[in-house]
């Protein structure tokens, strides 16, 4: 299945806070590989069942619901073309077949009432302005009795050692941009709140934490470095436009934080949660 159509743009989300890059699509996979055990051991589609994944951005989580739920049918959609096309691309050369993608806004989703029997939304909610809302519309299109999926991290979670002020500035900045863009970076802990308030019932809340230390230096690497660090130095710009920091303490705050990633003596923490919901 595959296919990309439309042309889309909404009012109602944020810029997205961490860019469109290169760069940026590599962390997505990179970030979604090192923590795929802890977020997805538990995700699985029964056979037949047309799952609609909103927000799929380069698919760094659609090779998973796809590879995990070999004989469901996968819809991912996601406002972002250029994002589409890389998507499609990418599950195209992992030799996946039940994947269709299709351009479309959250907001208004171009499927009937009670269309899909299951939704998966990861790493969105945070980047809309109106999450409740869009809650509120992924309920519309889902069959009576069926599941939704949300998966959202936490940055007000977030420790490590070493700490510096600097480290803990550069850390609170990415919070801060996101907020000032429209966005929510703490929202993991409200997912219990946001889809009760959506009328999906049996919600259920679990927490899925990241511990690393150097007995692990792969997840280290994959997880701080490639993933953590980037999506902080991604907001320098605003940082610097807004005044957030002075750009040498911007500097030592980003290094320090390469010093957790890298030291024999470092330790880092980060909490997903993973919800789930029946209409």
């Amino acid at each position: 299945m595959s296919g990309i159509t439309g042309d889309i743009e909404s009012s109602n989300l944020t810029s997205y806070v961490h860019g469109y890059s290169e760069r940026e699509s590599a962390r997505l996979h990179d970030q979604a590989d090192s923590v795929r055990d802890l977020l997805h051991h538990d995700t699985r589609y029964p056979a037949g069942n047309l799952v609609l994944e909103m927000g799929c951005g380069v698919g760094a989580q659609t090779v998973t619901l796809a590879r995990n739920s070999p004989d469901a049918a996968i819809v991912a959609v996601d406002i972002s073309g250029d994002s589409l096309h890389q998507a499609e691309a990418f599950i195209h050369r992992q030799g996946l077949s039940n994947v269709q993608f299709r351009q479309a806004d959250v907001f208004d989703l171009p499927y009937e009432e009670e269309y899909f029997d299951d939704i998966f939304v990861c790493h969105v909610l945070e980047h809309l302005k109106q999450p409740a809302e869009a809650l509120t519309k992924l309920r519309t299109v889902l069959k009576t009795g069926g599941s939704i999926t949300v998966i959202e991290g936490d940055h007000g979670s977030c420790t490590f050692r070493p700490e510096s002020k600097e480290a803990r500035q550069v850390w609170r900045c990415l919070i801060d941009v996101q907020a000032r863009l429209g966005g929510n970076a703490l929202i993991g802990r409200g997912l219990f709140p946001l889809l009760s308030r959506a009328q999906f019932d049996v919600v259920h809340v679990s927490p899925r934490m990241v511990y690393i230390d150097h007995s692990n230096p792969r997840l280290m690497d994959r997880f701080v470095n490639r993933t953590i660090i980037p999506m902080v130095e991604g907001v320098r710009a605003q940082v610097m436009d807004w005044g957030l920091m002075d750009p040498s303490s911007w500097e030592r705050g980003i290094n320090d934080l390469y010093q957790v990633a890298n030291g024999d003596d470092s330790t880092f923490c980060y909490t997903f949660y993973k919800a789930t919901g029946i209409k």
